[in-house]
């Protein structure tokens, strides 16, 4: 019951409903496991709905045992219905209600984009900045080599589950318009990076004056029902990474574009690496954002070595 209140009192007002995605054990636990723990510990921790089918299953043989009542039950209803009720799903013709006539002009308004770019600023984090290796300076950078898979694919700025961009721009083509001679090159062939062209990354490397990298994952990597078998980048990406940074003539910039954690200390400790942005999947507007916050536009948040919690600096106060 005290599980119940917190849920009720602290993260939602009262007929919001608490939604979970298939947040229940393997299979080969199911039958036992969720009748008689998970489903009475979700319902009574406030779970109102699971978005699959386990309390379909097995729901019914927790209300038997008792595990759960039909009072847990109603109130789960209860809560789905107000919020149907609130959308105005039961008042007729749904397009002519509030929500019903919603159109790309109302999505796309200049607010909404201006929203998005604020998202994806404030979502950006700098892990590493030795030697003052950022911002970047317009005048002071002659060329540009940018260097890896996730730098000119605008769906990978999305991630997963997204309706359709108002406008999408990759980082690629944003820098292109900060830097007249800016060179391109793949060096992996997706995330999973089992095709490299590491001597065409490198020779770019080695010909411009800066060099900033996209590197990461993608959704052959992470996304709902894949799970990933270690922490470090799949593939040859370490190993491009390193050659086009042992080839370039200053430290590099790595960008890193992924949802989940991924282990780079041998980034963190590798001189020829100056900074590290951590810039996750950052939606339509990630590619200026983050080309923003390489030349100094915007100040993107640091991870306190303490505490671990984001917290946002100016760039001149920002130390490695």
């Amino acid at each position: 019951m005290q599980q119940y209140e917190l849920l009720s009192t602290k993260f939602r007002r009262v007929g919001e409903k608490i939604e979970t995605i298939n947040a229940m054990p393997p299979k080969i636990l199911r039958n036992t496991f969720l009748t008689l723990f998970c489903i009475p510990v979700g319902k009574l921790s406030g779970m109102d709905v699971n978005c699959g089918g386990y309390v379909q299953d097995h729901g019914a043989s927790a209300l038997q045992q008792g595990k759960i009542t039909e009072q847990d039950i109603d109130r789960a209803l209860h809560n789905l219905f107000t919020v149907r009720m609130r959308l105005g799903l039961f008042n007729g013709d749904p397009r002519r209600n509030r929500y019903g006539n919603i159109g790309p002009d109302q999505v796309c308004t200049q607010e909404h984009q201006d929203l998005a770019l604020e998202a994806a600023q404030d979502g950006i984090v700098l892990l590493k900045n030795d030697g003052g290796a950022l911002p970047l300076s317009k005048s002071g950078v002659a060329s540009l080599a940018v260097i890896g898979f996730n730098a000119n694919n605008a769906t990978r700025l999305l991630g997963n589950y997204f309706g359709p961009p108002c406008v999408t721009v990759t980082p690629l083509q944003v820098l292109q318009g900060y830097v007249k001679d800016t060179s391109f090159v793949a060096g992996c062939n997706s995330g999973a990076c089992n095709v490299t062209t590491i001597p065409e990354a490198v020779q770019a490397a080695s010909s411009a004056d800066y060099v900033v990298l996209f590197m990461g994952l993608d959704q052959d990597q992470e996304r709902e029902e894949v799970d990933r078998l270690d922490l470090t980048l799949p593939g040859q990406q370490q190993t491009l990474i390193e050659s086009v940074a042992n080839a370039a003539k200053k430290p590099v910039v790595l960008v890193l574009l992924c949802g989940g954690p991924v282990d780079v200390s041998f980034a963190k400790t590798n001189p020829k690496i100056g900074a590290i942005l951590w810039a996750g999947y950052p939606g339509e507007a990630g590619g200026i954002a983050i080309a923003q916050v390489l030349f100094g536009e915007h100040n993107p948040g640091e991870v306190s070595s303490i505490s671990s919690e984001r917290i946002t600096l100016p760039w001149q106060t920002t130390s490695s």
